[in-house]
């Protein structure tokens, strides 16, 4: 069978997400389309240029009706976050753009999964199942796949450990209420507040540079690219292997935490070929749940102001 993906969104996101699956993932069929028309054109002839090296795949430009046989469509189109905006800033506007894409993929016959990366990730992950009216596991969003990697690296740069030896993640919404899990985080299989050197207050350091990364990034390049599609590439990548891989991802939340709203939030996800095998509540604090809870509702606050009409 053809390994097929389209991709929506040829931005640095995009790209370098494109750039990053050849080199992982056996793909045989890559499709890039783009308001900009002339971006894919350009990226597709670029990305051949991999091709001796990566493997055999036939790139090229195409539009939505191309999703009708892909096993996974990639949503990175969006108005990108700009300095001093919070990703809930974007709502309106990348929720237009989001209709405009959802509909004619489906109407194509994609029977695939959707993977949403534009942000408000939470935000746009509900609404492209909304939309879609795909069962849940077949939408997935990035969530806080990314906020984890960097919360590791600061963790491992603090402690003076291999990343190997860090285990925590972020939690919630991938935004301004998400939430580092520190009740529940260990190095080296010792519990994170037991270690020496760090306490309360560098915790809130850290949870501080954490959230603030992406912006001082957007501040000083432009935008934020590498993480997050080296992130997409790995969930696409399990997705074509049938490989289970377990991360923190938008994902359908169904009574877990006691959150009663119909939305996608930050979680441990467990995925393969299928999309999202099952959705892992995780082992919280008191304090972190009522975390968890207070991030559900501020996302359903926006979602009830949505009009998807």
């Amino acid at each position: 069978m053809t390994r097929k993906v389209l991709l929506v969104g040829d931005g640095a996101v995009g790209s370098t997400f494109a750039n990053d699956l050849l080199q992982h993932t056996k793909v045989d069929e890559l499709i890039i389309t783009d308001v900009v028309k002339k971006r894919p054109v350009g990226d597709s002839m670029d990305l051949e240029d991999i091709t001796p090296f990566a493997g055999d795949c036939d790139i090229h430009p195409g539009e939505y009706s191309d999703a009708k046989d892909a096993d996974v469509v990639v949503i990175t189109a969006g108005v990108p976050r700009k300095p001093g905006e919070t990703r809930l800033d974007l709502v309106n506007k990348n929720v237009s753009i989001l209709k405009s894409i959802i509909q004619p993929v489906v109407k194509s016959g994609f029977d695939g999964v959707f993977v949403v990366s534009a942000n408000p990730v939470d935000i746009l992950t509900t609404l492209t199942q909304k939309l879609s009216g795909f069962p849940k596991q077949k939408v997935i969003g990035t969530g806080t796949s990314l906020d984890s990697a960097r919360l590791q690296v600061e963790l491992a740069k603090k402690m003076n450990v291999s990343l190997s030896e860090v285990n925590s993640m972020v939690l919630g919404e991938h935004g301004d209420t998400s939430f580092e899990n520190f009740d529940e985080s260990t190095i080296s299989g010792k519990s994170l507040k037991d270690c020496n050197g760090i306490d309360d207050d560098e915790l809130a350091r850290i949870e501080s540079d954490i959230r603030q990364k992406g912006g001082q990034i957007i501040e000083n390049k432009g935008a934020t690219f590498y993480g997050i599609a080296m992130m997409l590439a790995q969930i696409v990548g399990a997705i074509l292997d049938n490989r289970s891989i377990v991360l923190p991802l938008s994902a359908p939340i169904n009574g877990e935490y006691g959150i009663k709203h119909d939305l996608y939030l930050g979680t441990p996800t467990a995925i393969n070929g299928s999309g999202i095998s099952h959705v892992i509540e995780a082992n919280l604090s008191d304090a972190e749940m009522k975390k968890m809870v207070n991030s559900a509702d501020k996302m359903q606050e926006v979602l009830a102001d949505i009009n998807l009409d």
